[in-house]
């Protein structure tokens, strides 16, 4: 599957065959320049800063977050100025991101678009340790992981009985086709959606292969997108995944695709699977 550029006609083409896409609910506008800022510059984390703050809801957010576990502050947060200057960019980015996926499914956070929405958080923190033993960048690497499943996320808040049913087929049925059964009931799959959604919303091109080709087979590359496969396998092996499917490994399975390099600096099935669902529960709670 290739990726289509932003000017490629075949884009209006697919969004026609889905109107729905169109008319989702925007992804939080900060999140969104959030992740159009490349360079962590001091006047990047200015404009970020002043983003936040002229939405009080999304600064609520970031300061509740900003002041949990997750975060672990000796001190409490009572500014968005003071969290941006404490976080740094890097941080700051990274929480901004997390947050705006999970207000984007706020409005129907069904039993799917939990299951969606805990398997893209345990991705990105595997992508992330991934990251720190390869020549990704760790902060790109999280980012990747907490996006790659944008598309299956705006199929549920398209439809979310649809989605949920479709949810329920595959738990009964797991050796079923994810993206077959996605297109059988909207016309599209997540991975199509997503590459729309990054277009649409003029997200920096490496997403497009991100969220478009996440469920091709491994290519042994050392980029982004090879991160976030290996990431989701083992999200999956560790009881994280979105939906059953017949292809979900072991976790010994599942870490021996990692290259060894990497490989050896994972803790156990136990210790790692701890780790993600404590980071989720604070991130739930805030």
């Amino acid at each position: 599957m290739g990726a289509l550029t932003a000017d490629s006609p075949r884009l209006d083409e697919q969004l026609e065959r889905l109107p729905a896409l169109e008319n989702l609910p925007p992804f939080p506008l900060v999140a969104l320049r959030v992740l159009s800022v490349l360079s962590g510059t001091d006047s990047s984390l200015k404009e970020i800063c002043d983003l936040i703050r002229a939405d009080p809801v999304f600064a609520a957010e970031i300061l509740r977050t900003a002041n949990s576990p997750l975060v672990a502050f000796s001190k409490e947060i009572t500014s968005v100025l003071q969290a941006s200057m404490l976080l740094g960019f890097r941080r700051l980015r990274r929480l901004v991101t997390t947050v705006g996926l999970r207000s984007y499914m706020d409005k129907s956070f069904t039993r799917a678009l939990q299951a969606c929405w805990r398997h893209s958080v345990a991705s990105a923190m595997i992508a992330e340790r991934i990251a720190r033993w390869n020549s990704i960048d760790r902060d790109f690497a999280y980012t990747a992981g907490i996006l790659h499943d944008v598309g299956r996320v705006a199929l549920a808040n398209i439809n979310p009985q649809i989605y949920a049913e479709l949810v329920d087929r595959m738990t009964a049925a797991p050796w079923c086709d994810v993206l077959r059964s996605e297109r059988d009931s909207f016309g599209i799959d997540h991975c199509c959606a997503g590459r729309l959604l990054v277009m649409k919303w003029g997200l920096p091109e490496e997403f497009i292969e991100i969220t478009s080709r996440h469920h091709e087979p491994l290519t042994h590359r050392e980029d982004a997108t090879e991160v976030v496969r290996l990431s989701c396998g083992l999200a999956d092996a560790l009881g994280f995944a979105a939906v059953a499917h017949s292809s979900i490994c072991t976790f010994d399975e599942a870490l021996a695709k990692f290259p060894e390099s990497v490989r050896k600096h994972f803790p156990g099935n136990k210790e790692l699977a701890s780790e993600i669902a404590n980071e989720i529960s604070v991130i739930e709670a805030a």
